[in-house]
């Protein structure tokens, strides 16, 4: 998925999955104008349009960490945490991701606060990792470290 320049081309969402996205961007516009979860919407809009705005690879990048988050921890919420896209239970950020571009750093990262429930025996464990490019094995491990961060 995450390196596979076929039909996806950078590396990211294909065609088909952007116009997708596209979609699902209008009716978070639309959600947003008012009502009931408008906040969210316009959150997970802001979210999108800050995934939009980043220079590839980077952007690819994003797109899949945001599609294995909100697929594997639908309970989170994704909003702008210091300017960048993160996703939060109860208003409290669990996971983030920092582009490298923005940061002006050779790499990206995802990480996660300690909100997230990754504690492991023995006193020590990764809270953040550095992405470049997203392969099967990383988008899995990402996968996998979300579910468990929101027990």
């Amino acid at each position: 998925m995450g390196t596979d320049t076929g039909a996806r081309g950078t590396g990211g969402f294909s065609e088909e999955e952007r116009a997708s996205m596209r979609a699902r961007a209008e009716e978070l516009r639309r959600e947003a104008g008012g009502g009931r979860g408008a906040k969210a919407a316009a959150a997970e809009l802001e979210v999108l349009a800050k995934i939009a705005e980043m220079e590839a690879p980077g952007r690819a990048v994003a797109e899949r960490v945001h599609a294995i988050v909100t697929a594997n921890a639908p309970e989170l919420a994704p909003k702008l945490w210091y300017g960048q896209p993160a996703y939060a239970r109860r208003g409290r950020v669990v996971c983030f991701f920092r582009s490298g571009h923005a940061d002006k750093e050779r790499y990206s990262t995802f990480g996660f606060t300690p909100e997230a429930a990754l504690d492991e025996d023995g006193g020590l464990w990764p809270t953040s990792y550095a992405v470049t490019e997203l392969g099967e094995e990383a988008e899995q491990a990402i996968a996998a470290l979300v579910r468990r961060a929101v027990g």
